[in-house]
This record gives structure tokens, sequence and C-alpha cells, in this order.
């Protein structure tokens, strides 16, 4: 028998759920099939056959949590398809159905000797109360007792003699009903609270699936290991919006790709990076590891949860390279087709929250970036400009979570000023980039 295990499958990932076996017990698998599918914190992968042979076992069922290195089947390299997993299984039907019968006979014999033995103690107990003259009752009571299943000895006679009649154990037995009827309604209420502790009404219970499991763990890590802040600002986005519709079939002819804000605030932001470097960094025990490339993270809302993917090198990519870029990333989340590169190494990360109508918003870190710019949502809002007069103005709110340990709140305040400063001179940002 050749076990298959959970492979290596990259630096921070050691763990996962079967999300599917794709293969059953007893099919033929050839080295290096696909087998089952593994869920992990960012991205499924496919598990492959060691060697070829015939399925035999299969010990981690589908939803079953795994780390690697753990057995997950084994593989009979000279079995045949079909045929040994069907004998084997008779066998196995054969060998339960006669423990069956065994732990039945057992189990009678069992009855039969705990039987004899709880009339030996009745018998010897009844006997022991009457020598010692304790107990005092009638035949007849001592029948109607065991009927009833009444200990003769908590009954009190009302003969003057002491002797128990039949109709002493008919009362003491009205009495033993009485307080079970008033203890039973108590129950049943501590049963019932017990059972709505949570809830009255119907509810669904769902399990949490690996990735939105990592999720909620990261976003908890990451507001309770940094010194997490927001600053905000706004953005008047009527020079980008103009350039943009002058540009945008032109620019859409040229390079096959629509232009978007996202390219803007992606050039600005590197350009603010460049400006801002402390921004671009992470915490490593003592250290400040500064990094000196920009690859930045694009926040992809997908049906199983919200993943960033990176755009790598983005100073070295034009407005159509960065928008190849997120279209990508974008299309390969939403297909579930991302690898564990594409999520791997990004220094800062962008979110946009405005194409769901977001107007605004306090982004959380992506540990253990110590940055992360919010986008929200354009809204015609009333400015004063230069000239004292009041116009009606497509404006945008912008935020900047950042890491206190190491940003200080005037460099998060001026990195934001900056991009501001880039968005609302459009052209300016196009000659530098």
């Amino acid at each position: 028998m050749k076990e298959i295990k959970v492979p290596e499958l990259a630096e921070s990932i050691t763990e996962g759920t079967i999300a599917e076996w794709l293969v059953k017990k007893g099919d033929q698998v050839e080295k290096g099939d696909p087998i089952l599918e593994l869920e992990t914190d960012k991205v499924n992968v496919e598990v492959n056959a060691d060697a070829s042979g015939v399925l035999a076992e299969i010990i981690k069922e589908a939803g079953d949590d795994v780390e690697v290195g753990d057995v997950i089947a084994k593989v009979d390299e000279n079995g045949q398809a079909g045929g040994a997993s069907e004998e084997e299984e008779s066998q196995e039907e054969e060998s339960q159905e006669e423990e069956k019968v065994k732990e039945k006979s057992a189990e009678k014999a069992e009855e039969k000797q705990t039987d004899k033995k709880e009339e030996k103690e009745e018998k010897s107990s009844s006997s022991q109360k009457e020598s010692k003259g304790e107990v005092i009752a009638t035949p007849a009571a001592r029948k109607r007792a065991r009927e009833l299943g009444i200990d003769l000895s908590d009954i009190s006679a009302k003969d003057p003699l002491g002797r128990i009649r039949p109709e002493d154990v008919e009362s003491a037995a009205k009495g033993s009903q009485k307080e079970e009827k008033k203890e039973a309604p108590k129950q049943e209420k501590k049963e019932s609270k017990q059972e709505k502790v949570e809830f009255d009404k119907p509810v669904e219970r769902i399990k949490m699936s690996r990735r939105r499991q990592t999720i909620a763990k990261r976003l908890v890590e990451a507001q309770q290991s940094s010194a997490m802040l927001t600053t905000f600002n706004e953005v008047d986005m009527t020079n980008v919006m103009k350039l943009r519709s002058e540009r945008k079939e032109s620019f859409q002819k040229k390079h096959d790709v629509k232009l978007g804000f996202m390219s803007f605030f992606t050039k600005a932001a590197v350009g603010a990076l460049k400006e801002f470097p402390l921004i671009n960094a992470e915490i490593q025990g003592n250290e400040i590891i500064q990094k000196k490339f920009y690859d930045i993270g694009m926040a992809v809302s997908t049906d199983e949860g919200l993943v960033v993917p990176v755009v790598r090198d983005a100073d070295r990519l034009d407005f159509a390279g960065i928008e190849k870029g997120i279209m990508d990333v974008a299309q390969k989340a939403r297909n579930k087709e991302l690898s564990l590169d594409d999520l791997q190494g990004g220094s800062f990360t962008i979110t946009n929250g405005g194409i769901f109508g977001s107007m605004l918003s306090t982004p959380i870190l992506n540990s253990p970036q110590v940055g992360i710019l919010g986008l929200h949502n354009i809204e015609k809002r009333a400015k004063v400009m230069p000239d004292d007069t009041i116009q009606a103005r497509p404006m945008m709110y912008i935020a900047l979570s950042y890491d206190h340990r190491i940003v200080d709140g005037k460099e998060a305040v001026q990195f934001l000023r900056r991009i501001k400063e880039m968005i609302e001179d459009p052209y300016d940002l196009l000659l530098e980039g």
C-alpha cells in the first residue's frame, strides 16, 4: 500500500480543508492525476496521486481539516479497479454481521445475570429487614409496594402497632406522584430555557469555509497586533473625470482595455509611497523592513470572501499595464483561478468600496503591510472655489489606515494630501508617470 499525504503547498500554508474528492474508493488512479481539491486560506489547490493503482482507502473525508504531511488515502499499487474493493466490502459486511450476532448474545447473557442478581438482592434485603424488625408490613402491602416500586422503609404506618397496610402504600404512591408533577414542569422549563439560550426562532447554522475563517482570523489579528489609525481627506474628481471622458475611447482602441479610476489612484499611490517610504514598509521583530519595490494589492470581492491579488511592479507599468493587471487578477479571483503567487508579497493595498456605494469607511490593514488606501463613491457636493464661488463638484472621500507604530500622523496626513494633489492634477500625474 502506498500512502498519499498532503504535500508541501507553500511556505505560508500549512493546513487546509478537503473540499471535494475527485475520485472514489475502488477507482483506478494514475500517478500525477488530481484526486481531491483542497481548500486553503488563500486558494483551492488540487492534490495529485503519488502512485498508480487502486484507491484502496480514503482516510480523510470531505470537510475534514488536514495539515501538511497528514495521510489522507492509500493506493494499492497491485490492485484492480472495482474487484478488490468489492471483495473487501463483502468481507467487512460479513465480519460486521458476525460481530452484531456476538454482541446480541452477550447482551442477552448479561441481562439474565443482572436479573438473577437483582432477584437475589431483593430477597436478601427483604429478609434482612424482616429479621431486624425494621419494617412490619402485611403481605398484601408488600406486594402492592413491589408493584408500585415503593420502598417500604419510606412509608409511615397509620396502624397503632406500626404495621404497614395496602392503604398506606397507596397514599404514599399518591404523594410521590404529586411531587413528580411539581418537579416535572420545573425540569421542562429548565430544558426549554437551555434549548432557547441563543435563539427562540428558526435559524440555520452554516459552517464557515476555510477561507472565511482565515479572513476573520487575519482581520482580528491585524487589529490586535497593530496600532491602527485612519486619516481622511476628500478629492475633487472633476479633472480626472474630464480626462477620462476625453481619452477613454482612444485608450480602449489602442490598448484593448478600459481606462478606469483605479489606474490613476495606483499611479498616485506609487508616487506618494516614494515620497513617504515608511508607508511601504513592514515590521519584523525589532526591525523595519523598508521595501524598494511597489507590488500593489487590489482588494477583490468574491462569493467566498475578500481576496487581495497583487499587481507586480506597478511603478514600472503605464496606465494600460496597470488596467490590464487589475483586470487580469480580478478575473482570476472571480473564476477561482488565482495561484499562490498572485496573492503573496504585496507592499501596499488599495480597496475600493465605492463600487458598492460606500461613502466612508475605515479599511483594516492587510498585515504585515502598514498602509491601506480606501476609495469611496463619487457624489456631487457643494465646494467653495478659490474665487469664493460655490459649485457642485464630483467629490470622493479617501481614507488611509496605517500602523501608528512606525507611521506618524504627520506622514499619514501628508501622504493622503499628496494623493489628493496628484488626482486633482492628473495631467501632471500622466507626465510624471
